[in-house]
């Protein structure tokens, strides 16, 4: 369902509409059901019937719509003049763009696309040659008269043309037609806002928006409907989110505050070095949180490195300290296991709770997760059960029904976007009460994402590096245009090496003897293209034969025993490997101080925050760190831009803007709005900051006066369409 409010009208079915066929497309393909979800389908831009629009910067294997120009047209013969092909080049001014037909399905276009016509071309971009190109794609003449002409433009768009988010099944000018054959339902919409809030910032009513998103006269007919549309998902969303927040205040939780010289102050008394400001500005926010009668539901995001695992230790010891217990939850094995180590060693004997030589304010800090043998399974279930282990640390294993608690009062959770919302609920579940809840994310969050994907979250923030910390220096290696880059990057790793350091190689996959057959054909490609092996296995036999001969050299993968990962992990962590050969299963939480050096393969295939997430495995200790991008992608290309910006600075939050503004919204919010369809169509939380910022105050106003709503049926209509079952159950989870 989509965020507005509806009556009958647009809560019909496009079946009756549109017929079971087309509905059934539209449901398959763009999960659109009724009329509603067709209305709030919106453009995604327009194209002007007097100016060509830019062919420049197309994405690789997306399903694009384009309006171009043809430029030429050839037929061209092969297998001995057995087969023929055409081939149409089409402009638009700043680039050009070839179309390819074959065999029997080049007469039409041959025909229609003569150099000089206009139309609109739709298909899914491939490469061919090192050359963008459409492969039979659908197209609509935009010249020429008749049915597929000027007329029915006309007929759409006035004197703009809706270019929709399409798809192979269903071509932009099909669901324009789909889009006529609803509209007139748009005079039923109900208005979610408001009036006081729509008049008082000159909004259009929520009908006439529709109208002008879909049909529109001019650019200002755009502007004023986007404006008004925008305000629809932000406001819903942030009422949604505020009655969250409410309902958070009246749950009881036991009030959690440490003991005086009690195991928090016996481990501050340990520690080696000062906290940072940020941290003890957090960890009072923290602590505040938790001394109060209802559940804290805070977000700690901060920098790679910035000493979020100890703020959380330190939570989780004040709860310990008021006889209560702390789970923190890790995503994968290897994160867990690294986060038992580093938690045990910073302890010390303070982790040795009823153990000979244990310190009298100790406690026991236990792991859990699936691989374990199940004597430790049984000692471990036994601690957790009785309160002998005051912290755990755990995988999805701690949410299994046979794990019982003596009285869970903090669940951590690390890396939340990597589990699921019942997971979470499952684990927090276990408490006598609701236990209070810290989410850590290492990837830094602009404020108006925290606003809306964590909007029922209090936020804190850790932007200052503990002292000690090296800077990372970040290098492009363009291995195409420069092979000899690469083997000097070789080099610098024998370098660190031979200096006493450590290095990762990170690759995107494993390798063929363990990737599915897509894997195995890519990787034939890759070969034929001459290409630096991309997987771990290949990346790793290759480099002990060759540039890294004579070091000791490692694999790590999410396909090994568990055994083998912590063997791994810990031989590395010792100093006995000297480079480690892995896929991203290291790129969160795994900290080896004297590990210096880091060689992305094929980085291009990696996001802009997860390159920062990686590289902040190295430059941990006293030494300089060192991050090189290695990438086949040409230079002129978007993606080597993507990794210029990696290396152009160390700023997560800048990177993470530069992230978001290059992905969708639904991509931005999809996973945290429990993975349905994001509710976000017009709206960039990137570029929209204002509106979120002032939807955020109107949302709590509204909330504190009159929480369930009473007095603005249309309003909680509105909320009603937002909070589909999936997406209810995701906000009463949190």
């Amino acid at each position: 369902m989509v965020c507005n409010g509806f009556v009958p009208a647009l809560e019909e079915s496009l079946k009756k509409t549109l017929g079971p066929a087309t509905a059934k497309v539209m449901a398959e393909h763009l999960d659109l059901h009724t009329v509603g979800d067709l209305l709030h389908h919106y453009p995604r831009r327009y194209a002007e019937r007097g100016e060509l629009t830019t062919l420049f910067d197309l994405p690789l294997d997306e399903h694009v719509t384009v309006v171009a120009q043809v430029a030429s047209a050839r037929v061209l013969k092969f297998n001995g003049g057995r087969g023929q092909r055409l081939e149409v080049t089409i402009t638009d001014g700043s680039g050009q763009l070839q179309l390819v037909f074959f065999g029997r399905g080049i007469h039409k276009p041959h025909k229609d696309l003569l150099p000089g016509t206009r139309a609109m071309f739709a298909g899914k971009v491939s490469a061919f040659n090192r050359r963008l190109q459409l492969a039979h794609p659908a197209y609509q003449l935009l010249r020429g008269g008749g049915a597929e002409g000027e007329d029915a433009v006309e007929s759409w768009a006035g004197a703009l043309i809706p270019i929709y988010p399409a798809t192979a099944k269903l071509e932009s000018w099909k669901i324009a037609k789909a889009v006529d054959a609803v509209l007139p339902s748009a005079q039923d919409a109900v208005d979610p806002l408001p009036p006081s809030l729509r008049q008082g910032r000159g909004l259009v009513p929520l009908p006439e928006a529709l109208l002008k998103i879909h049909r529109p006269h001019s650019k200002e007919d755009v502007a004023g409907a986007k404006d008004r549309l925008k305000w629809d998902e932000a406001f819903v969303l942030q009422v949604a989110l505020a009655r969250r927040r409410f309902a958070e205040t009246q749950l009881p939780a036991a009030p959690r505050r440490p003991t005086a010289d009690g195991l928090l102050d016996a481990f501050d008394a340990k520690l080696p070095f000062t906290l940072t400001d940020g941290q003890e500005r957090v960890s009072k926010e923290i602590f505040d949180d938790l001394a109060t009668e209802h559940p804290m539901h805070r977000l700690l995001q901060g920098e790679v490195g910035s000493g979020k695992t100890m703020v959380a230790l330190r939570a989780m010891l004040a709860v310990v300290d008021a006889d209560g217990q702390a789970a923190m939850l890790a995503p994968t094995e290897v994160l867990a296991q690294q986060h038992h180590r580093s938690i045990t060693e910073m302890m010390g004997e303070l982790s040795e709770g009823g153990m000979l030589g244990g310190s009298e304010h100790a406690t026991k800090v236990v792991l859990l997760t699936g691989s374990m043998g199940a004597a430790a399974r049984r000692q471990a279930l036994l601690d957790l059960a009785t309160g002998e282990a005051g912290i755990v640390i755990g995988t999805h294993a701690l949410i299994e029904d046979k794990v019982q608690f003596h009285d869970l009062g903090l669940v951590v959770v690390d890396e939340q976007h990597r589990f699921g919302v019942e997971q979470r609920d499952a684990l927090r579940g276990k408490g006598k009460q609701p236990p209070h809840l810290l989410v850590m994310t290492a990837t830094p969050i602009p404020r108006t994402v925290a606003m809306t994907v964590f909007g029922d979250l209090e936020t804190s923030v850790l932007d200052q590096l503990p002292a000690g910390r090296s800077p990372i220096a970040t290098h492009v290696v363009p291995a195409a245009d420069k092979p000899h880059f690469l083997a000097r990057a070789w080099e610098r790793v024998r370098e660190e090496v031979e200096n006493g350091h450590q290095a990762y190689v990170v690759c995107p996959r494993i390798g063929d003897d363990l990737d599915d057959k897509s894997a195995k054909k890519k990787s034939a490609e890759d070969e034929a293209e001459k290409r630096p092996p991309l997987a771990v296995v290949e990346v790793a036999e290759q480099l002990t034969a060759g540039p890294l001969k004579g070091l000791r050299v490692e694999v790590l993968h999410g396909r090994m025993a568990p055994e083998d990962k912590d063997a791994v992990m810990r031989a590395f962590a010792a100093g006995e490997v000297d480079v480690l050969v892995a896929t991203t299963v290291i790129e969160v939480g795994v900290n080896v101080p004297n590990a210096t050096a880091m060689v992305i393969m094929d980085a291009d295939r990696f996001g802009v925050s997860q390159l920062h997430q990686l590289r902040g495995r190295v430059g941990r200790g006293s030494a300089p760190g060192l991050c090189l991008l290695v990438s086949e992608m040409p230079e002129a290309s978007p993606a080597r831009a993507r990794l210029g910006a990696v290396a152009a600075t160390l700023d997560g939050f800048e990177l993470s803007r530069i992230d978001l503004e290059q992905r969708r919204e639904g991509d931005v919010l999809g996973q945290a709005q429990s993975g349905v369809r994001s509710s976000l169509r017009v709206l960039a939380v990137i570029d929209d900051e204002e509106i979120i910022a002032e939807a955020r105050e109107e949302a709590v106003r509204i909330v504190s006066a009159d929480p369930e709503l009473t007095g603005l049926p249309a309003l909680r209509t509105a909320l009603d369409a937002l909070l589909d079952k999936d997406r209810e159950e995701y906000l009463d989870k949190g």
